[in-house]
């Protein structure tokens, strides 16, 4: 038993799927040869091939490149930051503090427009999925589930990383997608913010806070695309 839990999850193990415990996905699906553990509890939940970028779509349906529009870095990006902070917004102002969210970047279905959510508390994540599993964005339905990804440096391509990956798009590892440093210090750094602030603030200053979130709130509603 001992030996068992030592090789769970590693090269070893010959009746877990390594590669679903390490980044959530399978590339044979339901046809694995080995087992799926689908985690009943976990901090990490993944939204299914929720993000539908224009450059893997376009590689995919036309590799050549002849027949579908071509798009600069700049529009890529800029479509890329709003859905990240549409998403992103939505989820942590309704189901719990955000630890981090990547997206993947790869071509291969099982990971493609993978986006992973890590709560900084456990218990924000079994309800979300249940919410969102009722939730539409941009015309689809959301398909969530826990993940047992917990964490993605184990999850990433090395290669990718240091720009050397061979298999490109269709690798098995994640190929995260960043965002821009502008929306990552928006996102990230009101968290730093608050964090530094001291507990016993004056009620004004919580006033302010309480009015700029709900102000923020109404403008993100009317941008968004996600739909009960």
């Amino acid at each position: 038993a001992e030996y068992l839990a030592s090789i769970f999850g590693t090269e070893k193990d010959k009746v877990n799927c390594t590669f679903y415990f390490k980044i959530g996905a399978c590339r044979h699906g339901e046809t694995c040869t080995r087992i799926h553990n689908k985690p009943t509890f976990s901090q990490t939940i993944v939204l299914l091939s929720m993000y539908k970028s224009p450059a893997a779509t376009a590689a995919v349906l036309d590799p050549a490149g002849l027949g579908v529009p071509q798009h600069s870095d700049t529009e890529l990006q800029t479509h890329f930051d709003t859905f990240f902070e549409d998403v992103f917004v939505e989820v942590e102002d309704k189901y719990g503090e955000i630890d981090e969210m990547n997206v993947c970047d790869n071509l291969g279905d099982h990971l493609m427009g993978n986006v992973y959510i890590k709560f900084v508390k456990e218990s924000s994540a079994a309800p979300c999925v249940e919410a969102l599993n009722n939730r539409w964005y941009n015309g689809h339905p959301i398909k969530a589930e826990l993940s047992p990804v917990t964490d993605f440096r184990e999850a990433c391509c090395r290669q990718y990383e240091m720009g050397e990956c061979s298999r490109a798009g269709f690798c098995n590892f994640m190929h995260l997608k960043p965002i821009s440093k502008d929306l990552r210090r928006k996102l990230y750094g009101r968290k730093m913010k608050e964090m530094r602030r001291s507990p016993s603030s004056d009620s004004s200053t919580e006033k302010k806070k309480k009015k700029k979130k709900k102000k923020h709130k109404a403008n993100h509603k009317l941008s968004g695309r996600l739909y009960m």
